[in-house]
């Protein structure tokens, strides 16, 4: 069993970029890269890519590529949490490792294109459909759009450019038989309506700009 100060030594080596020290570790127990899990059941990679770990990243990827198909007890996967954070470099990293997982969704129901849409992070998004063109036709669990969510989330840059886009078929609806029109025109009529479910995506489970509660940073 790994003790308490060996998870908080893993920890602040993933989220600080201090990737000697996880060497260091690593090598006294290898077990510690894909048997170790944080809370809501988070992996190295997820920690790295939660901070912006590019270097880290790398180094795990090398040493457990598998790490980026784990998913954490919400569903989600390193690259959700990478496209939550619209940290480019990582997002590219992970998509090189495991580019099935843009089609995976978590527990909200949505693969990571759908968050890069909710959160406005558009160059992410550019990156997620240069490598799989057909994500601008992925539909989340509520049957909505990429549009529909961003009209939802009010991503004015992300829904230039997909209306600009050629490819996104603009009318077309969701599990209600909404457009992303339709939706704008309540958001027009009234301004406090809001989506039944689109808040906080990652948040709960702890965030550095939040309210991490891992043991590894008590």
């Amino acid at each position: 069993m790994v003790s308490e100060e060996v998870g908080k030594k893993l920890y602040k080596a993933a989220s600080k970029g201090e990737v000697e020290t996880l060497l260091e570790l690593v090598e006294e127990d290898p077990y510690l890269v894909h048997g170790f899990s944080f809370p809501c059941s988070r992996n190295l990679l997820h920690i790295a890519a939660m901070h912006g770990q590019t270097a880290v990243v790398e180094k795990l990827l090398r040493i457990n590529p598998r790490l980026a198909r784990s998913s954490d007890s919400r569903k989600s996967f390193p690259l959700h949490i990478a496209v939550d954070e619209g940290d480019f470099e990582i997002t590219k990293r992970l998509l090189l490792a495991a580019p099935e997982v843009c089609w995976w969704r978590d527990n909200q129901g949505m693969n990571p294109i759908h968050v890069a849409a909710v959160k406005g992070h558009v160059e992410t998004l550019k990156v997620l459909v240069e490598k799989l063109g057909d994500l601008v036709f992925a539909k989340d669990g509520d049957g909505e759009t990429l549009l529909h969510l961003a009209v939802r989330s009010n991503q004015l840059e992300i829904i230039r450019y997909l209306v600009e886009s050629k490819r996104i078929k603009k009318l077309a609806t969701n599990s209600t038989g909404e457009t992303a029109l339709d939706i704008m025109r309540a958001f027009e009529t009234q301004p406090r309506w809001r989506s039944r479910r689109r808040s906080a995506p990652r948040e709960a489970c702890g965030r550095k700009t939040r309210h991490h509660t891992a043991r590894a940073e008590q």
